[in-house]
């Protein structure tokens, strides 16, 4: 099973979900068999390491999101991943417009689909109070994502 988080430069939102996934999944012993990555669907950032912020958010609470770095999606993500999952509305517009005819991806808003509250995750890049925000919607989204992911293994 593959997973992948997007965002719009691949150095808030995204890597704080892929952070917080593969933490769960590691505790739940599911690590080897559950693939998480994330990506942007801007091309500023690649190659670089998650916001400073988003880092000292997640390592407060215990994530690690030191080794990441941001990439851009692509058309061939949509042959490679089960699961692409979109911060926000204009991501996934941005990801519909991107999506073949022939990927085999599910696509959908995270919030939207494992959390009844609001639907999009908040770009926190200029608010430094907006990190804390959101990493308490991706962990309560990603324990939902959790429990669909082991009933699918």
């Amino acid at each position: 099973m593959r997973v992948l988080f997007v965002c719009l430069g691949n150095i808030c939102r995204s890597p704080t979900a892929e952070g917080v996934l593969r933490h769960k999944l590691r505790e739940a012993g599911l690590a080897d068999r559950v693939e998480v990555a994330s990506a942007g669907t801007g091309d500023w950032h690649v190659g670089k390491a998650p916001d400073k912020r988003s880092q000292a958010a997640a390592r407060r609470r215990g994530y690690d999101l030191s080794a990441q770095r941001a990439q851009q999606v692509t058309r061939a993500d949509f042959a490679t991943y089960d699961l692409i999952l979109a911060m926000d509305h204009s991501n996934l517009r941005h990801l519909k417009a991107l999506q073949p005819a022939t990927g085999k991806a599910e696509l959908d808003l995270f919030l939207r689909r494992y959390q009844s509250e609001i639907d999009e995750v908040p770009d926190p890049y200029y608010d430094d109070q907006g990190f804390d925000q959101v990493l308490d919607l991706i962990e309560r989204a990603s324990d939902q994502l959790l429990i669909e992911l082991k009933g699918r293994l």
